[in-house]
């Protein structure tokens, strides 16, 4: 017990320093913003430093997620257990979406938030842009998940092809019973190394931040938000009451869990997607947080990269309320039942879109174009807002994220629910140096899925 207890000790020295860092961060947005006020010129061409730090992370989602998904699917006895979560996963990520689509219209809707702007010919321009080539059809979607060869997925860095590969070789090593255990206790290696390189580059997520916010607010200024107050605050209101009225009621009635406690715990990541604007820049620290919080294996590996690419609740909000914004300020207001039309095909549209700044007004711009092309214009009026709301998107997506994995692990019966109660009220803190649980769930996965097997076979 008392050696225990003097290798836990340095840990917790290690991990009180971290803090620093996340001061550190958000000095450095203070820093940027002062900047991009202050010198505007020099604050846009910081814009690398934010664009080097998330393509730093953005390096590790691939393996990440692929040692993730091979252990978790791996370690599991039965195939069909993984399927199991997969379609739960996907059932939950269709409904979610709709009900956030029909928020955003009932809020677009109410707000009506383009009456009265004008349109210049450079916005026009911008809209025009930002249209070309972002099209794309469903068969050349699915077509797109099949990476060119085994080991394309990592280098190309799409979490869908990755998400294939690992899929594939989790069952194979299933399918190998005691000849693939080597195999696993390699990869479960790798994963250690993967996290540890991702903690390195945590470090500099005060110079990425500095530069990412800097450039945007040396960008835009202060003129253009005037004007566009409107649809960021109800876009903002409107992501609030869907986190905390709609998935805050879920995670109570179905987890019993508080969706403050479950925010709080998250409250590094939120902070490192707020100023990087980038969800995919937290998708390493969900998945590692998510096993110490006591989901298995299996449920975080499969629920949590799906939902980076299906489950897009921040997206559909979005999409909804920017499209009715566009068509007010372009005087030419959407239909019921046109409203309905283009929002289904742009939900369809924007699975698999990263979770980076852009996305979703290519999305916009491309769903516009097909639906109706007289509209398209109008997106260069969001262009110079599209950054900002871009920020409420990214946490809005990771919130619904992070919930979907609580409420999937508690329909399969995967989650430590006594543990999730230790973690959210701080009694067992999460290793920041090394972001991977030896001790609890993360480390012992299929020891707990092997229990509740042997509770469903008994019919406890």
């Amino acid at each position: 017990m008392d050696t225990h207890q003097h290798e836990e000790d340095p840990v917790a020295a290690r991990r009180d320093r971290t803090h620093y860092l996340y001061l550190a961060v958000i000095g450095a947005v203070l820093l940027g913003i002062t900047v991009g006020f202050l010198a505007p010129g020099v604050a846009v061409e910081l814009k690398p430093l934010g664009t080097g730090f998330v393509n730093l992370i953005k390096m590790m989602i691939s393996p990440i997620i692929f040692c993730t998904i091979v252990l978790g699917v791996g370690s599991v006895r039965k195939a069909a257990k993984v399927g199991a979560v997969g379609g739960l996963a996907l059932g939950y990520f269709l409904v979610m979406s709709t009900v956030a689509l029909a928020i955003g219209l009932l809020v677009g809707n109410l707000l009506e938030p383009g009456s009265g702007l004008h349109l210049t010919k450079e916005l026009a321009e911008a809209g025009v842009k930002q249209a070309e080539g972002a099209h794309e059809s469903t068969p050349d979607f699915l077509l797109g998940i099949i990476p060119t060869t085994l080991v394309s997925a990592f280098t190309g860095g799409e979490v869908l092809q990755t998400l294939l590969v690992a899929l594939l070789a989790g069952f194979a090593l299933q399918a190998m019973g005691a000849a693939g255990e080597p195999v696993l206790r390699g990869i479960g290696h790798i994963q250690k190394l993967v996290f540890r390189i991702l903690g390195m580059i945590m470090w500099a997520a005060p110079v990425g931040a500095f530069g990412a916010i800097a450039a945007v607010v040396g960008a835009t200024g202060a003129a253009a938000l005037k004007s566009l107050a409107v649809i960021m605050i109800g876009f903002y209101l409107t992501c609030g009451l869907f986190v905390f009225v709609v998935l805050g009621a879920l995670l109570r009635l179905i987890a019993g869990i508080n969706i403050w406690a479950l925010l709080k715990y998250l409250g590094r990541e939120f902070l490192l997607i707020l100023s990087t604007s980038s969800s995919e820049s937290a998708l390493p620290r969900l998945i590692a947080k998510m096993e110490h919080l006591g989901v298995s294996k299996p449920v975080v590996g499969i629920t949590v990269p799906t939902g980076y690419s299906f489950n897009l609740d921040g997206t559909a909000i979005y999409l909804t309320m920017a499209s009715l914004f566009t068509a007010e300020a372009m005087g030419d207001p959407l239909s019921v039942g046109e409203q309905i039309s283009l929002l289904v095909f742009m939900i369809i549209a924007s699975k698999g879109a990263a979770g980076v700044t852009g996305a979703g007004l290519a999305t916009l711009a491309g769903g516009l174009q097909s639906h109706r092309p007289d509209l398209v214009d109008g997106v260069g009026l969001i262009v110079g807002i599209d950054r900002f709301m871009s920020e409420a998107r990214a946490l809005t997506n990771f919130a619904g994220n992070a919930v979907a994995t609580v409420l999937v692990g508690t329909w399969t019966k995967e989650i430590d629910k006594a543990r999730a109660a230790e973690v959210l009220a701080g009694r067992v803190p999460f290793d920041e140096t090394t972001l991977v649980d030896d001790h609890g769930a993360a480390g012992v996965p299929d020891q707990r899925t092997d229990e509740g097997e042997e509770r469903a076979r008994a019919g406890v």
